[in-house]
């Protein structure tokens, strides 16, 4: 009978943990939602003769798309509650080594497409990682990612998430997608298609897999 109650209660335990950590991570991406929502009529606001189309796209509830010009930022709530590993720098901090539940976090991924990739459903095209927010019970904030995303630094012990610091990770986002150009594929890439490939490129699919790194290393930037 002890053995059962200890069982019962570390369930109890854990589970609580993940619905405060989860409930955290869903108001979080509610707020990018909202930023994202207005985003286009901002625009609109700021370029009322421009030609380029700022765009909001609702999809369900745990993702939504941000389309500007040729790209697009797919925003990913993760159903899962994560832990980082015992390896990861953040496990030797004294924040997390304070209180081990700390570490157990809710994440929002951020993903950059390129609009043409969805428009013409081309499937095997690729989308690329730009950046990861973290969450935990005490709605306490970790970003990695590339670049200017990477850059909205945040120390995990004190950093709160909010509606400020949504729009920073936002415009971060946005701001790299920007920089992030679509590169000349290597020419052994494409030096060859086949028949099937010339038939889907007459019927407007592009045969060739498109990337903005494609035959290049996605790496951490220095």
């Amino acid at each position: 009978m002890e053995n059962t109650k200890a069982v019962c209660q570390q369930i109890k335990t854990k589970m609580e943990l993940k619905k405060s950590v989860y409930k955290n991570i869903e108001a979080s991406f509610e707020m990018f939602k909202a930023i994202a929502k207005i985003y286009p009529e901002k625009f609109r606001m700021l370029h009322p003769d421009s030609e380029v189309e700022v765009k909001y796209e609702y999809k369900q509830s745990q993702s939504f798309q941000l389309r500007f010009g040729s790209d697009i930022l797919y925003f990913a709530m993760h159903s899962n509650v994560y832990e980082f590993s015992r390896d990861h720098e953040l496990m030797k901090t004294p924040y997390l080594r304070e209180d081990k539940e700390r570490s157990y976090c809710g994440m929002i991924s951020i993903y950059n497409f390129l609009t043409d990739s969805i428009q013409y459903n081309r499937q095997n095209d690729v989308g690329y990682l730009i950046g990861r927010i973290f969450v935990n019970k005490e709605n306490h904030c970790y970003i990695d990612g590339k670049r200017e995303v990477g850059q909205v630094y945040t120390n995990f012990n004190t950093t709160l998430f909010d509606n400020d610091l949504a729009i920073r990770i936002l415009e971060a986002a946005i701001q790299y997608t920007v920089n992030f150009d679509l590169l000349v594929p290597p020419y052994e890439m494409m030096k060859e298609i086949s028949v099937n490939d010339m038939l889907e490129f007459e019927n407007k699919q592009v045969p060739v897999r498109t990337g903005k790194r494609l035959g290049f290393r996605f790496q951490a930037d220095t």
